[in-house]
C-alpha cells in the first residue's frame, strides 16, 4: 500500500489541518516562550534579583532565559523518542500542555521583595520546564507539516511552522506593549507583566482544539504498519545519521541572530546600566514590526527553496544577517531608534528568514522517518543550547561602559553565522529527493525537467495531499 497516493481530496484537507495546526500551535506556544524572553531583558532583573548591583542583576536575568535552552537537549531527547514512537501527533500535544501550566505558573510567582532567593530559583525551575517543552515542537511541527506535504511543495508548507513562531513572537510582544505603555511603571512592575503569562491559560484550551483534529501522518503510519517502528530512535539516530546531527547542530547556531535582537539587544537598549535610554515600550516595537514582516517573508522564502533548493537561501541569510548586525548595534548605541528599526528590519525580518523559512524542511529531510524526530529535535536543541549562553556571554565581555559593543557583539556574531553558513554548504541538497528516499545519502534525486513538471502538475490540480513522485515510473535519473 502507497499511503503517499492517498485519496487527494481527502489528503488536502489533512494537508491543510496539518499545516494550520502546526503554524497555530507554534504561535501559541512560541507567545509563551517567548514572553518570557522579553520580561527577562525589561522586567525580571528588577523584580527577581537584588537591585543593589544592576549588571548582576541583568547577567542574572539573562542567565535564567539561557537556562530554557539547556533543558531543551533533555527534551529533545524524551519528546524525540515520542514523536519517533507514538506519532508526530501525541508529542504535539503534550508538549502544548508542558509549555502552558509552567508559563501561567510564571505569572502566579512572588517576587525577590517577598521571598528572597526562592524567587530565582523558583523561576529557574519553571524556565527548564519551558525549555524541556519546546524541545520538541518544532522538529514534531515541522514533521507533522513535512510529511503531508507533496513533492515540490515541502518547502513552502514546512515554512509556515516558522511563520507561527514568527506570529507568536508578534503576539508576545503586542500584549506587553499596551500594558508597558498606558501602565504606570510602578504598577507595570507590580501586577501588569503577570497578565500575558497568566493568558495563556488560554493557549491550553486553544491548542488542544486545534491539534486534537489532525490525523497522524501516512508517513508515520506506514513506518508503524511495516513494524518498522525503532525501540531506540535515539540511539539509531545518532548510529545512522551522526553526520547530518553535526551538521544542523552547527547550522542552529544561526539563533545567535534572534539572540541579538530581542534579547541582548533589549537589555543593551533599555537598561538603566548601559545608559543608552531607549523607552521600553518604543523598543518593543522593533522586535513587533520586525516579526511582522517576518510573517510576510516567511512563506516567499519557503516558496523559493522549492525552485531552488533549501541551501542558496540559508547560506545568504546567514552570511548577511551576520553582517547587518554590526549596523543594528551600532545604531542602538548612536541612539538613533529610526536606523535601529529600519537594520532590525532588514536583519531579522528579511535577511534571516533565508534561514528560518528554510530550515523547517531542510532538517527533517536530512532524516528517515523513523528517526526524524529525535535526528532533528537533538541536534537543533543541542545547537541552540550554545546560542542561549550567548546573552550572558555578550554582557560580561562587553559590559556596561564599554564603547566598542556593536563591533566586539558583531564579530561574535558574524563568525557565528560564518559557521552555519559552511555547515548547510557541505550538506547535500534534499529539495528533489523523493518522500520515501529522504534520509538516504545514497539516493538520487528527481531529474530537473522531472521535478519541475510533477510540482507544476501538483499546483495546477491542487493535490496538496499527494506525492506525484511517489507514482512516477522510477528511471535512472530520478531513482538509485
Amino acid at each position: 500500500m502507497n499511503t503517499h497516493a492517498s485519496d487527494p481530496p481527502k489528503a488536502s484537507r489533512q494537508t491543510r489541518k496539518a499545516t494550520a495546526s502546526g503554524w497555530i500551535g507554534s504561535a501559541l506556544e512560541y507567545y509563551d516562550f517567548f514572553i518570557y524572553a522579553t520580561a527577562a531583558a525589561l522586567i525580571f532583573p528588577q523584580i527577581f534579583f537584588p537591585k543593589s548591583d544592576p549588571k548582576v542583576a541583568i547577567i542574572a536575568s539573562l542567565a535564567t532565559y539561557g537556562v530554557g535552552y539547556i533543558a531543551r537537549p533533555i527534551g529533545a531527547v524524551v519528546l524525540g523518542h515520542w514523536g519517533d514512537t507514538h506519532g508526530r501527533k501525541r508529542v504535539l500535544i503534550l508538549c502544548m500542555f508542558l509549555m502552558g501550566f509552567s508559563t501561567v505558573a510564571v505569572g502566579l510567582l512572588p517576587t525577590y521583595d517577598q521571598i528572597g532567593l526562592w524567587a530565582p530559583a523558583m523561576l529557574v525551575a519553571l524556565r527548564l520546564v519551558q525549555g524541556f517543552a519546546v524541545a520538541g515542537e518544532i522538529s514534531s511541527a515541522s514533521s507533522m507539516i513535512l510529511e503531508h506535504s507533496p513533492f515540490g511543495r515541502r518547502g513552502f508548507y514546512s515554512s509556515f511552522t516558522l511563520q507561527g513562531v514568527q506570529a507568536g513572537q508578534v503576539l508576545a510582544a503586542a500584549v506587553f506593549l499596551p500594558l508597558a505603555h498606558y501602565m504606570s511603571p510602578d504598577a507595570f512592575l507590580s501586577w501588569g507583566w503577570r497578565v500575558p503569562f497568566i493568558m495563556s491559560f488560554l493557549v491550553i484550551v486553544a491548542g488542544y482544539i486545534i491539534r486534537r483534529q489532525v490525523h497522524e501522518t501516512p508517513v508515520f503510519q506506514e513506518v508503524d504498519a511495516k513494524g518498522q517502528v525503532p525501540k531506540a530512535p535515539v540511539i539509531q539516530a545518532v548510529t545512522d545519521s551522526w553526520r547530518d546531527m553535526i551538521r544542523v547542530m552547527l547550522c542552529s547556531l544561526m539563533n545567535v541572530i534572534p539572540v541579538v535582537a530581542t534579547v541582548f539587544g533589549a537589555a543593551y537598549a533599555v537598561q538603566p546600566g548601559y545608559g543608552i535610554g531607549f523607552a521600553k515600550d518604543v523598543y518593543l516595537w522593533i522586535p513587533v514590526m520586525g516579526n511582522i514582516l517576518a510573517v510576510l517573508v516567511i512563506p516567499f522564502v519557503g516558496n523559493l527553496s522549492d525552485r531552488i533548493g533549501r541551501r542558496p537561501p540559508i547560506i545568504v541569510g546567514a552570511l548577511a544577517s551576520g553582517l547587518l548586525s554590526f549596523g543594528y548595534l551600532y545604531a542602538i548605541s548612536i541612539h538613533n531608534v529610526p536606523l535601529a528599526i529600519v537594520l532590525s528590519l532588514l536583519m531579522w525580518g528579511v535577511v534571516y528568514q533565508g534561514y528560518n523559512a528554510v530550515f523547517p524542511s531542510f532538517y527533517p529531510e536530512m532524516f528517515p522517518a523513523r528517526t526524524r524526530v529525535s535526528g532533528m529535535a537533538i541536534s537543533q536543541n543541542v545547537g541552540t543550547a550554545f546560542t542561549a549562553l550567548l546573552p550572558a556571554l555578550f554582557v560580561t565581555v562587553a559590559p556596561p561602559g564599554s564603547t566598542d559593543i556593536p563591533f566586539t557583539i558583531g564579530m561574535i556574531t558574524l563568525s557565528i553565522c560564518g559557521i552555519a553558513a559552511l555547515s548547510a554548504w557541505t550538506a547535500r541538497e534534499t529539495y528533489r529527493v523523493r518522500m520515501d528516499d529522504l534520509g538516504n545519502a545514497q539516493a538520487q534525486p528527481v531529474d530537473k525537467a522531472e521535478y519541475l513538471r510533477l510540482r507544476a502538475q501538483t499546483m495546477a490540480k491542487g493535490e496538496v495531499g499527494a506525492d506525484p513522485a511517489a507514482t512516477a515510473p522510477a528511471t535512472s535519473s530520478s531513482r538509485h
